[in-house]
């Protein structure tokens, strides 16, 4: 019988010792490094390619079965349609390629997500899609500490770095299409 270790979570030097390879993401153009969809709580399917609806957000995934604390009726928050994680935030904390699904996102960016740079109702043009960053908070939970630790999660969501979006954004979809790995992401100024 054959044991799998989960890799250890990282320390926080370890995660610091990261943090400029983070900030060298880029600013204009990134590459969508993963799609996952989440077709109920804890399951997880990598795709090669996704839809994106104005209603469904990805579809597929539970998005909209989710309640929200955040709404007064409990609903899905139609702010909150798409999770997007930095890629190489997720590659810190995850160690491996194969465990990037598990901080829960649906689309992992090269992009740096940064407020200054992606600040709420930043346009995206994403394969055909188009999506748009909302002013909904992104914070991780229990889940993502069990998963990466306590010392990540604070990483993440460090009060001095709050502004980068370590965690991630939220995004709803603008303009409905087809996104596939390796498209590029791409600002939209508003005269596009």
């Amino acid at each position: 019988m054959q044991v799998e270790l989960l890799p250890r979570h990282l320390t926080m030097d370890e995660l610091e010792a990261g943090l400029d390879h983070v900030l060298e993401s880029p600013k204009d153009f990134g590459v969508l490094r993963l799609i996952v969809r989440r077709p109920s709580v804890g399951a997880r399917e990598v795709l090669s390619e996704a839809r994106l609806d104005l209603t469904e957000g990805l579809v597929g995934d539970n998005w909209k079965m989710r309640p929200s604390s955040r709404m007064a009726d409990g609903s899905a928050h139609p702010d909150m349609q798409l999770n997007i994680m930095n890629a190489r935030v997720a590659a810190l904390v995850a160690q491996e390629n194969d465990r990037w699904q598990l901080a829960g996102d649906q689309l992992y960016l090269d992009l740096d997500l940064s407020a200054n740079n992606l600040p709420p109702g930043t346009r995206l043009a994403l394969g055909t899609a188009l999506i748009e960053v909302t002013p909904q908070p992104h914070t991780g939970c229990k889940k993502f500490v069990a998963r990466f630790g306590v010392d990540a999660m604070k990483f993440v969501n460090s009060p001095a770095r709050k502004e980068l979006n370590l965690r991630g954004i939220n995004a709803k979809v603008i303009q409905p299409g087809v996104i596939r790995l390796g498209d590029t992401a791409r600002k939209i100024s508003y005269e596009d």
